[in-house]
């Protein structure tokens, strides 16, 4: 699932779970992760969660694409092979989702962070 960056929002202070220099913005931008996540979501991710360890199985991560540099995807962690340091990828949605089952296991470098809270839109603000 594509995510876009969004400078604009700002992380609702009460509930930020990360500090903000470790804190990024992106807004979902298709539906390959619904029924989860929705276009137009907007989460916070956490750029330093697996500095210290790498992603667990289930974890919603922000990945560069394999295919195009250019682009984020947010994916569900499937499986970890920190020997071989690379993740499994799945859409929830996997009649249209984009994932390892096209594009193989991912290093686990191209992982930019965990997305771990909703902030908008308001009726599904929420931790992940």
């Amino acid at each position: 699932m594509p995510a876009r960056n969004d400078p604009a929002a700002a992380p609702p202070p009460e509930r930020a779970r990360v500090s903000r220099w470790r804190t990024r913005r992106v807004e979902v931008a298709d539906a390959s992760m619904a029924p989860t996540l929705r276009p137009g979501d907007r989460l916070l991710v956490d750029r330093g969660a697996y500095r210290t360890a790498p992603p667990e199985i289930g974890d919603i991560v922000v990945l560069i694409d394999p295919e195009r540099s250019d682009r984020w995807l947010i994916k569900r962690v499937l499986a970890v092979d920190p020997g071989a340091g690379t993740l499994e990828v799945r859409g929830d949605a996997r009649e249209v989702a984009r994932d390892s089952r096209q594009f193989g296991a991912v290093p686990l470098r191209s992982v930019i962070g965990r997305a771990f809270r909703r902030y908008h839109p308001p009726d599904r603000i929420g931790d992940l």
